[in-house]
């Protein structure tokens, strides 16, 4: 076994406030990469991906670690705050148990003790597994700039592989989530190549809840990961569910629905062909867990 190589020399910076931040990502553009967890950076840095200058190490700002639930605000979580706080958090446990799916489905629990959510998300890999849950749920991310803080819906944030909304100088500070709708269930299925700790080969998040308007009494929200060139939304599939009794056929459809928005591409971890065929089981399945587990509380 050849050894890996080591990490490079860089300059390791702890700054004294979000203007300090911004000011050496402007300085020192391309140089720069914002530190939170370290569990993707120091590993692409090993391996010669990326060669920055600066680790700039945020965590120990004001409110970049916190998590705080009010019942009308919401989830709010600082960009820093580690994948195991937010998963044991007792607000999250219950109101948000799609998001624990999501972030205990992400590498190992060790891994979780560093690893954030914000940088899961920053990353803007199409297999993030927090973003499909993030989706449905609605999270709006707040960046912090030289001057001021501006709020981007989730859906609008992923640009591409490696790619977001964050402008020159800008970064995360924190991720807001809104109270769930009433009677709302979620659930997270990943497909790997191996139980644990894997990159997902598909991820899917649905959540649905009851609702009036609905022709089929509930609307659906539902993301995928790592068949697209980002995390999506299925729109079609939520539509065909909101508009038709809740039957097994009608959730087959979704299904397809779902698999025809798919655009993965063939790597080393699976066909593209495969991809799309487990985005229509998976979204099945899930649908199914979710569709039962309303029926259940309603009856």
């Amino acid at each position: 076994m050849l050894p890996s190589p080591g990490l490079p020399s860089f300059d390791y910076i702890k700054p004294a406030s979000p203007a300090d931040v911004t000011r050496l990502l402007l300085k020192h553009a391309g140089d720069a990469r914002m530190f939170m967890g370290g569990t993707d950076v120091f590993v692409r840095m090993r391996d010669g991906f990326i060669t920055p200058k600066i680790l700039i190490d945020v965590k120990r700002l004001p409110g970049m670690t916190a998590i705080k639930f009010g019942k009308r605000a919401g989830l709010t979580m600082g960009a820093g705050a580690d994948m195991n706080s937010i998963a044991r958090h007792p607000a999250v446990a219950e109101h948000y148990p799609l998001l624990v799916q999501a972030i205990e489905s992400v590498a190992s629990y060790q891994l979780r003790t560093r690893a954030t959510m914000g940088g899961n998300l920053c990353n803007a890999s199409p297999a993030a597994d927090t973003a499909p849950a993030a989706l449905v749920l609605g999270a709006n991310l707040v960046l912090r700039g030289l001057r001021s803080e501006r709020v981007v819906p989730i859906e609008e944030f992923f640009l591409g592989p490696g790619k977001t909304a964050l402008k020159p100088g800008e970064f995360l500070l924190r991720i807001e989530i809104p109270p769930p709708p009433k009677g709302a269930v979620g659930t997270y299925l990943k497909l790997g190549r191996n139980a644990y700790g894997d990159l997902s080969i598909v991820g899917v998040a649905v959540l649905g809840y009851p609702d009036k308007r609905a022709k089929s009494g509930y609307t659906f929200r539902i993301a995928l990961a790592s068949v697209a060139p980002t995390p999506i939304r299925v729109p079609r599939a939520e539509a065909i569910l909101s508009a038709a009794p809740l039957t097994p056929e009608v959730i087959e459809r979704a299904a397809t629905a779902a698999m025809d928005t798919a655009q993965p591409i063939s790597d080393v971890r699976a066909s593209a062909e495969y991809r799309r065929a487990m985005v229509k089981t998976l979204t099945r399945r899930a649908l199914e867990r979710v569709v039962g587990s309303m029926f259940e509380v309603r009856s």
